[in-house]
């Protein structure tokens, strides 16, 4: 099997008629042997009883039916572990994402990338999504060091041997490339079409961008953190205590020249400031600890090539 397309899906009935049309139009006119694998995330619409029909029509569909809704994150991570292609392409199912940029996609693959993003940089979408979003893009970018322009569009294309590396749970779908640069894999990113949603609504809300910030941290700790957890809990211990040695300083001074400080909550602020510095400094020591314990489980590196 050379590609299998993963999508998840949630209330897209109207949809996938067209896109496992155009889906199918796209990959034949390159001759590669494809597989479809819906994730049925809960709908509460005829979603399902439409994959099944059309699996009449294209037997190379396969498809998975969660009993709720589990989350985006959740639906790929059953299609990564279900996908049999070398190739994986995720899109939503909404036809806003192009299926006429599969070939684009697999040539910026061919080119050595292991990890292909899309960039919807006209976007057809109102400013209550393309707003949150260039904040989002913007931040991650920011904080990561990863120059890409949209780290959450759903049209991506990755080797298997990426899919098997990464954690995708939460809603760590949107940190694919961050996660996947952190483990050695090349990303990059090609422009693609978007196009103005057909059918249905938009699951985007603003929780989803709360959500997302608390995974930025996550995404954090699990990769630039992981094996050096002091130069984090040691950098923020060092902040803290230097600013209550500083306070705790500036009194002691005050005191000398006789004014009473028993009464200033600056005593108590300076006090508290070194005492967190100090528990930040212990956790960072335990995670240290832990860090080594498991240092020979640790895997450094992959390669596409070895020889012996």
């Amino acid at each position: 099997m050379d590609i299998s397309v993963v999508i998840p899906l949630l209330n897209e009935e109207d949809s996938l008629n067209e896109l496992t049309l155009r889906i199918d139009e796209s990959i034949k006119s390159i001759n590669k042997d494809y597989e479809i694998i819906f994730i049925d995330d809960g709908s509460s619409d005829g979603s399902y009883k439409k994959i099944v029909d059309l699996k009449k029509k294209y037997p190379l569909i396969r498809a998975i039916r969660f009993r709720r809704n589990f989350g985006k994150s959740a639906a790929l991570s059953a299609g990564f572990q279900r996908a049999k292609g070398e190739v994986i392409i995720t899109m939503d199912a909404d036809l806003q994402d192009d299926p006429a940029e599969i070939p684009n996609l697999l040539k910026k693959l061919d080119e050595g990338c292991d990890l292909v993003s899309g960039w919807k940089k006209k976007r057809h979408d109102p400013i209550s999504k393309t707003l949150p979003s260039k904040l989002f893009n913007a931040t991650t970018r920011v904080i990561t060091g990863i120059g890409i322009h949209d780290f959450n569009c759903g049209l991506k294309a990755y080797r298997k041997e990426v899919i098997k590396e990464l954690p995708v749970y939460g809603e760590l779908h949107r940190y694919l490339p961050v996660l996947a640069h952190w483990n050695g894999f090349v990303v990059d990113e090609i422009v693609v079409k978007h196009h103005e949603r057909k059918f249905g609504k938009s699951k985007f809300g603003a929780r989803r961008f709360f959500n997302g910030f608390f995974d930025l941290l996550t995404v954090l700790f699990i990769t630039r953190y992981r094996q050096k957890p002091l130069h984090l809990f040691g950098f923020l211990g060092l902040v803290s205590i230097s600013l209550g040695f500083l306070i705790d300083l500036y009194l002691a001074v005050i005191w000398f020249q006789g004014q009473g400080i028993g009464h200033r909550p600056l005593l108590f602020l300076g006090t508290l400031l070194i005492i967190i510095g100090v528990q930040f400094f212990s956790l960072g020591l335990i995670g240290e600890m832990l860090t080594s314990a498991r240092a020979s489980q640790s895997i450094y590196y992959s390669t596409r090539e070895e020889l012996e």
